[in-house]
């Protein structure tokens, strides 16, 4: 980091310090990504000893994220709290229409605010940042409904300034490749269910153990597979070996057809979907 780059960073930190003083106390929306560890790290920084930084667990959330939550909450120093959310049990949720991150973030501030009503003046927190707001983000919507404070977006601080933050606060997350929860892999129209989050994560897991640094497995109509992973990786998996193992891998877990998006590794690639997808609803009289 150059000097004219930790002035900046430097001044971030204290807007941001600033910025969480105004509250009592905060409870804070906490995935363990590089977003939520910022806000968490700062609100210590800030004197909030009263903060909280509560994950959600369910069926979309792999185990490996929440082992991350609990380390870098134990590096931060915060209070952590691990609850179970019940996103899995609503209708709207499991038919996965454009709409189904908003049942979820719902389900998450909902459980966020009972545990924000067991002390008066707590104030919901969330790490959502600037670079968030132009992409199709309709949990952002729920979170305004529950009265969510976002002090990165409100700062106007996007992934490259958060992750300068993250590594001005010395996290160990700090260079973490974003990986939103395992539901955003299932393709729209595609129920979201248990068994499916399950094979997602196995197979993730299955190319995480063999090197590759950041990658999706998602799940499209017929129980397909499109795996993506970063452009310059692609070639290992054109390997005849490896190619050869994760097909029977994927297989046996359940997936009929394994295939590899040749454009690589693209954040909210099933929103392409998403034209046809409103032009569908709009004839049915529904509004996203």
């Amino acid at each position: 980091m150059n000097l004219v780059e930790t002035k900046t960073t430097k001044e971030n930190t204290k807007r941001l310090i600033d910025y969480l003083r105004q509250f009592d106390r905060v409870t804070i929306a906490f995935s363990g990504g590089v977003d939520s560890s910022v806000v968490a790290a700062a609100a210590m920084q800030a004197g909030l000893d009263s903060a909280v930084a509560v994950t959600g667990w369910s069926p979309s959330v792999s185990q490996w994220q929440i082992d991350w939550s609990e380390r870098i909450a134990d590096q931060i120093g915060i209070d952590h709290r691990v609850v179970k959310t019940e996103e899995g049990s609503q209708p709207n949720y499991i038919r996965n229409d454009a709409k189904r991150c908003f049942y979820c973030k719902e389900s998450l501030y909902r459980t966020l605010a009972q545990i924000a009503d067991q002390c008066d003046q707590t104030v919901l927190i969330s790490g959502t940042n600037a670079d968030d707001l132009g992409d199709y983000r309709p949990g952002i919507e729920a979170g305004k409904l529950a009265s969510v404070k976002t002090p990165l977006a409100d700062l106007g601080f996007g992934k490259i300034e958060v992750r300068a933050l993250a590594r001005w606060f010395n996290l160990e997350n700090a260079e973490l490749p974003a990986s939103p929860c395992l539901a955003s892999r299932v393709a729209y129209g595609v129920d979201v269910t248990p068994e499916r989050l399950a094979r997602i994560e196995q197979a993730e897991n299955w190319l995480r153990d063999r090197g590759f640094s950041d990658l999706r497995v998602r799940i499209h109509a017929d129980e397909l597979a499109r795996v993506e992973v970063p452009v310059d990786e692609l070639y290992r998996l054109f390997d005849a070996s490896l190619a050869a193992e994760m097909n029977k891998t994927y297989r046996s877990l359940g997936f009929r057809y394994v295939t590899v998006d040749t454009q690589g590794l693209q954040s909210g690639s099933l929103n392409r979907a998403l034209v046809s997808i409103e032009t569908s609803e709009s004839r049915k009289g529904i509004s996203l």
